[in-house]
C-alpha cells in the first residue's frame, strides 16, 4: 500500500473511510500510468488553507484546495490541503452530500498532480469530464 495519510490540522475531522479511499487514490493514479509514493491529504480551516494560498501564491481569494506537486518520473509525491468548511458549503452549493463533494475535491488535487490544468474553459472542462471519471471508480 502506499505512503497515504489524511491528517487535520487546526480543525476536527476524521476522513471516513480512510482504507478505500487510499486504494481509490491509488487506482486514479495507475490509470494515469504513475504509482503514488508519498501522498498527504491535509485537511484544514477556511483561515489555514487562506493564508497558505496568500503565502505561496499570493492569492487573497478564498479556495477549497491547495496542491503542492513534489513528484519525480512516475512517482506521485504530493501534499494536497483542503478546506472542510468550504468542501461542506461546496456541497450545499451544488446540492452534493459532502462525502461525494470531498471526494471530487481529493481527486482534484491528485490530477493536479497527474498534470491535469484547470486555467482555461477547455482544461476545466476536461478536468471536470476527468473528475467524474475518478468518482465513477470509487464503487
Amino acid at each position: 500500500m502506499p505512503d497515504i495519510s489524511f491528517p487535520s490540522k487546526g480543525i476536527s475531522f476524521r476522513l471516513s473511510q480512510p482504507r478505500k479511499t487510499k486504494t481509490w487514490l491509488s487506482r486514479i493514479a495507475e490509470e494515469e500510468g504513475r504509482t503514488i509514493e508519498s501522498l498527504t491529504y491535509v485537511f484544514v480551516s477556511d483561515s489555514f488553507l487562506s493564508k497558505l494560498n496568500y503565502e505561496y501564491l499570493r492569492h487573497s481569494t478564498l479556495t477549497d484546495i491547495l496542491t503542492f506537486d513534489y513528484s519525480e518520473g512516475k512517482a506521485v509525491i504530493g501534499e494536497i490541503y483542503i478546506s472542510v468548511p468550504r468542501v461542506r458549503e461546496n456541497a450545499r452549493k451544488y446540492q452534493q452530500p459532502f462525502d461525494t463533494e470531498l471526494r471530487r475535491v481529493m481527486a482534484h488535487g491528485l490530477l493536479h498532480i497527474l498534470g491535469y490544468k484547470d486555467k482555461t474553459s477547455g482544461q476545466s472542462s476536461r478536468m471536470r469530464r476527468k473528475e467524474e471519471a475518478c468518482l465513477s471508480l470509487w464503487s
